[in-house]
């Protein structure tokens, strides 16, 4: 075979049996937690200081509610990288997760303050709405919440506890209106049915 041919067969067959790189984020936003642990643990081998290894290790430990392991390994980034504010937020989620209401607050704050407009923002204030409902603060719930849905208006859960909190204020037609926004794009969801049930016998009480 003429070599120049034989060197252009290699050069175009080569790149089907060569193996992509597994990738840490891509296995975790499929879901696959573990794996995604497995290869960050092999990145942080070969460079200790690798932020967004540190990153996503702590998004699959919190997946899997390994909250103490996410915690440290959260700490060993910020003291790589102060103020990224992805590990303010994973912070405010581990505290969250944990009962540590006030401690929550301030992380999420902190996010807030360092990416008014960064891909958590959404999350960041419906963890904010929720905490605010765990100590009946149901007016700033219902801020909180607000744009937590004006980011995500297709979020059932989400309305969800809007309206929970819009009730709770004593906003029965206001919540009553959620509700129904929720059950508009999932009739069949329990928590606003019962949500929607309990702000019309208010409203008749009144």
């Amino acid at each position: 075979m003429n070599i120049f041919l034989y060197v252009i067969i290699l050069s175009i067959s080569t790149p089907l049996f060569s193996q992509t790189k597994p990738d840490a984020l891509v296995e975790y936003r499929n879901g696959n937690y573990e794996e995604a642990i497995a290869i960050c643990k092999i990145e942080l081998q070969e460079n200790a200081s690798n932020v967004d290894s540190h990153i996503v290790m702590c998004w699959s430990l919190i997946k899997l509610s390994r909250y103490s392991e996410a915690r440290e390994y959260a700490r060993t980034v910020r003291s790589i990288s102060r103020y990224d504010p992805r590990v303010s937020e994973i912070l405010g989620e581990i505290n969250f997760y944990e009962g540590r209401n006030r401690e929550a607050l301030q992380y999420f704050q902190e996010y807030l303050n360092l990416s008014t407009e960064g891909p958590r923002t959404e999350s960041v204030y419906y963890f904010l709405g929720e905490l605010y409902i765990r100590q009946g603060h149901f007016r700033q719930a219902d801020i909180a919440l607000s744009l937590a849905v004006h980011w995500q208006p297709q979020n059932t859960l989400w309305l969800t506890r809007l309206a929970y909190a819009q009730e709770k204020a004593g906003d029965y037609q206001v919540a009553a209106v959620t509700y129904q926004r929720a059950l508009a794009l999932d009739s069949r969801f329990q928590d606003a049915l019962r949500g929607l049930e309990r702000t019309r016998q208010a409203m008749k009480i009144r």
